[in-house]
């Protein structure tokens, strides 16, 4: 069983299982992907293998040692590469060079699907953290501030953790546990029950549940 995959995010539909039920579904580009380099626990300390999606880059985004790196094994080079550690005989057997495809993943199986959630921009507390804030009426002039963010006297600082306006979004996102529902190995497509994070076209990394 493949340790993971890189993919794509390539948008939501639904999905009839055989009892008629409808249930929605995220439709996922899964590779092909190739195995760029080989980690061991001797030489590295630790065991992994890092995996590249096969996808079309120009020639001119890919400085020499990245080059380099890609031509050690003879594999084209990545845009979007991942490593996944390796637990047991059969992931050990990954070796540079080799692929790994939709085909690997079985209807049923549970995987994590991790991806990089839309980004939002600067947002204030009502929206980034959904705070309720002030009456709208009756003179009130408290409406969509995040009120005391501190004290007074002791310790006469914000704490750590404070919830307050930021950047909202475009940060790594993990959805657990999601099913396989199908798989489409010819068109190197899995389908996943529920949601994922991130912008259709995005890249995703898909790995088996532990």
């Amino acid at each position: 069983m493949a340790p993971g995959i890189l993919g794509k995010k390539i948008g939501m539909t639904q999905f009839f299982d055989a009892a008629g039920r409808v249930e929605p579904v995220t439709v996922l580009q899964a590779g092909p992907c190739v195995v760029v380099q080989r980690k061991s626990a001797a030489k590295d300390g630790y065991e992994a293998i890092q995996v590249g999606l096969v996808d079309f880059v120009k020639d001119r985004r890919v400085n020499k040692p990245v080059k380099g790196h890609f031509a050690k094994v003879g594999v084209e080079p990545a845009r979007f590469l991942r490593e996944f550690r390796l637990d047991g005989a059969a992931d050990s057997a990954y070796k540079p060079g080799d692929r790994i495809l939709a085909a690997d993943f079985k209807i049923k199986q549970r995987v994590d699907v991790i991806g990089k959630s839309k980004g939002k921009g600067f947002q204030g507390v009502v929206k980034r953290h959904g705070f309720a804030g002030g009456p709208a009426t009756h003179g009130a002039m408290f409406h969509r501030a995040p009120g005391s963010i501190g004290q007074s006297s002791y310790p006469s600082r914000v704490l750590k953790g404070m919830r307050l306006p930021g950047q909202m979004g475009n940060k790594r996102v993990t959805a657990k546990g999601l099913e396989i529902v199908k798989v489409l190995p010819d068109d190197n497509v899995i389908l996943v029950r529920g949601a994922v994070p991130g912008a259709n076209g995005g890249y995703v990394t898909i790995r088996s549940a532990g």
